[in-house]
C-alpha cells in the first residue's frame, strides 16, 4: 500500500502563498514553483506539475468564496476562458515542438517578468492619477460593459502563458483587466480573475498530469496548506476596502515580475523588504491615516 507523507513545512509555505493567491488573485505560479524549487529541493519538472494539480483544488474555493460575495462578472469570465483554453493547449503544443527545452520556457519567463514589472509601475501611475481626481472605483460589477475582442484577446495570452511556462498568467491577466476595465474595484477584478482561472488551471493540469511528473505528496501539502488560506484570502479581498486591495495586488505583481527576470531569492527578500518599507511610508503621506476624517457639516 503506497503511503504519502505530508510535508508540514511545504504545508506552511502553500499556506502564506494561498493566502496572497486569495487575497489579490496573482502571484500563484511565480510564488508556489520557486519556493518549491529553492526551499524545498523539488525538481523544477515536479514541482510546477504538483502545483498546477493541487491549484484545480485550490482555485475553485477562492472562486466560491467571490461568487458568494456577488464579485464575479461571469460575462467577463466566459469571455476570457474562450480565449485562455485553446490557447493553453497551442502553448503546450508550441512548447513541446521546441521540445520542452527549459531555455525556451527561460525566456518566456524573462519577457514576462519585463512585462509585470511595467505592470505594476503602471498600476502605482494609475493610483497616483486616480488619487488626484478623486475618482472613485464604485461601478457594480454585473453593470460592466464588456468589450468582448479584448477581453479574449486577454484570455489567449494568459492561456499561451500557461501553455509555454505552466505558471505566470494571473498576475498579468489581473494588469490587463484593470486597464481595460478601469471603473472595477480591485475585489472585483480578484473575484473575475479567481474564476476564470478554474477552467484554465484544470486544462493545464491535464497536460501536467498526461506529460508532467506529479509528485502527489507534494501535491498534498500544498493542498492542505493553501485552501484553507485561500478561502480566509478571499474573504477579506470580496470585503476590504479598495485602498487596501490595490496595493497588495501591486506588491504580488512586482514581486512576480522581480522573480521572473531572474532576481535570486536573497537579493528578492531585501528588495521585497525595501518595499514594503518605502511604500508604507508613501500612503502614509498620501493617506495621513492619523487625520480624522469628519465630514463636513
Amino acid at each position: 500500500m503506497m503511503t504519502v507523507h505530508v510535508n508540514p513545512y511545504v504545508v506552511v509555505g502553500s499556506a502564506v502563498v494561498g493566502f496572497l493567491v486569495g487575497l489579490t488573485g496573482a502571484g500563484g505560479g511565480a510564488l508556489m514553483t520557486p519556493m518549491l524549487i529553492l526551499l524545498f529541493g523539488v525538481k523544477p519538472s515536479t514541482a510546477i506539475s504538483s502545483d498546477l494539480v493541487a491549484a484545480v483544488f485550490m482555485r475553485p474555493f477562492g472562486a466560491a468564496v467571490h461568487i458568494s460575495k456577488k464579485t464575479v462578472n461571469f460575462r467577463l469570465v466566459g469571455w476570457m476562458v474562450l480565449g485562455s483554453v485553446p490557447m493553453a493547449f497551442i502553448g503546450a503544443y508550441i512548447l513541446h515542438r521546441l521540445g520542452g527545452s527549459s531555455s525556451s520556457q527561460k525566456h518566456v519567463e524573462v519577457l514576462l517578468g519585463i512585462a509585470l514589472l511595467v505592470g505594476a509601475g503602471a498600476m502605482v501611475i494609475r493610483y497616483v492619477l486616480d488619487h488626484r481626481s478623486g475618482a472613485p472605483r464604485e461601478i457594480v460589477v454585473h453593470d460592466v460593459v464588456v468589450r468582448p475582442l479584448p477581453t479574449m484577446l486577454i484570455g489567449m495570452v494568459g492561456g499561451l502563458i500557461v501553455g509555454l511556462t505552466s505558471v505566470g498568467s494571473g498576475s498579468l491577466m489581473i494588469v490587463m483587466l484593470l486597464f481595460l476595465y478601469p471603473l472595477m474595484g480591485a475585489n472585483q477584478l480578484v473575484g473575475t480573475d479567481l474564476t476564470q482561472a478554474v477552467p484554465l488551471t484544470a486544462a493545464a493540469a491535464l497536460g501536467a498530469l498526461a506529460f508532467g511528473h506529479v509528485e502527489f505528496a507534494v501535491t498534498l501539502s500544498i493542498i492542505i496548506g493553501s485552501v484553507p488560506a485561500v478561502i480566509v484570502g478571499s474573504f477579506l479581498s470580496s470585503r476590504a476596502p479598495e485602498k487596501y486591495i490595490r496595493p497588495a495586488i501591486t506588491f504580488v505583481i512586482f514581486a512576480s515580475g522581480l522573480k521572473y527576470v531572474g532576481l535570486g531569492t536573497t537579493a528578492l527578500g531585501w528588495v521585497m523588504v525595501a518595499t514594503l518599507f518605502s511604500g508604507g511610508m508613501a500612503w502614509c503621506v498620501v493617506e495621513q491615516p492619523w487625520r480624522s476624517r469628519s465630514s463636513p457639516s
